[in-house]
């Protein structure tokens, strides 16, 4: 068994705007995630061409040690928080799976969105089985709700309630944004259908697990298309060759922080 949920976001921007914002969100947040000798580790980055589907692979490898629940832990042998995610973005679909070697076929989780210009009314986007697609629980993200926001992860600077793009003059995004969205021909709008399947089979953990990491995935993809919008004014201008450039210089960045933290985690060790 499965737990299966597709999360939509809706956006005031463009499929096209989208996608390079997303790809320099993804990389600035992972210089925040990196570092103690933890975090993300980026081993590809390259393009790949595979079935007729063509785009930019990656694989990275998540350290998490300090970064799951209490409950995990205490099952969780040494060296089993190690997650490998494979990336193929073939925008504007893209698909990731992480995996873990410890659990081998006993966790999975694959993430496949569409990125449409619509505001989020088109349904099994995916193409399920209807009998699948049945039992899967539509989640609507509300980027300017801020009760779907944790009080911890909140920042008065990353609220599309608060911010205007002095770029775009898009924002502040007001209760009835959406509906305004719909009328407008000022704004572009698109949606990111995110389906979300997680497996882990783990005798008495199972359950809680699988919708621990739904409930993760729901956070993540709140707080990080809201930092999406409020960013709007440091991507809106790039292009995907300043991207990859970006990617590449991160992809350096990272390396570094994550040494740095390993030669302090073992001082620190040696100290105690």
């Amino acid at each position: 068994m499965v737990l299966i949920k597709e999360f939509r976001i809706v956006l005031p921007c463009s499929v096209e705007e989208y996608q390079v914002g997303q790809l320099y969100s993804v990389a600035e947040a992972s210089k925040n995630e990196t570092g103690g000798g933890e975090g993300i580790e980026v081993l590809k980055n390259e393009p790949y061409e595979q079935d007729g589907e063509k785009g930019q692979y990656t694989h990275k490898i998540y350290h998490l040690k300090s970064k799951v629940p209490g409950f995990v832990k205490m099952f969780a042998p040494e060296g089993s928080l190690i997650f490998h995610e494979k990336a193929w973005n073939a925008y504007p679909y893209c698909r990731t799976i992480v995996t873990n070697e410890y659990m081998k076929e006993d966790f999975y989780l694959k993430i496949e969105t569409w990125h449409k210009p619509d505001l989020g009314t088109q349904e099994n986007v995916h193409c399920l089985d209807p009998e699948i697609w049945n039992n899967v629980d539509v989640v609507n993200i509300d980027i300017a709700d801020r009760s779907q926001v944790e009080t911890a992860d909140y920042k008065a600077d990353e609220d599309p309630t608060l911010f205007q793009s002095l770029k775009t003059k898009r924002g502040p995004l007001g209760p009835n944004w959406k509906k305004e969205l719909s009328t407008s021909d000022d704004c572009p709008h698109m949606c990111a259908y995110k389906l979300v399947t997680v497996k882990f089979r783990w005798w008495g953990l199972q359950n809680k697990v699988e919708n621990f990491i739904q409930k993760q995935e729901k956070r993540i993809f709140t707080n990080f298309n809201r930092q999406l919008f409020c960013w709007i004014d440091k991507w809106v201008d790039l292009t995907m060759e300043d991207i990859r450039r970006m990617e590449e210089e991160t992809q350096k960045e990272l390396e570094e922080l994550r040494n740095q933290g390993q030669i302090r985690g073992t001082s620190a060790a040696n100290d105690e």
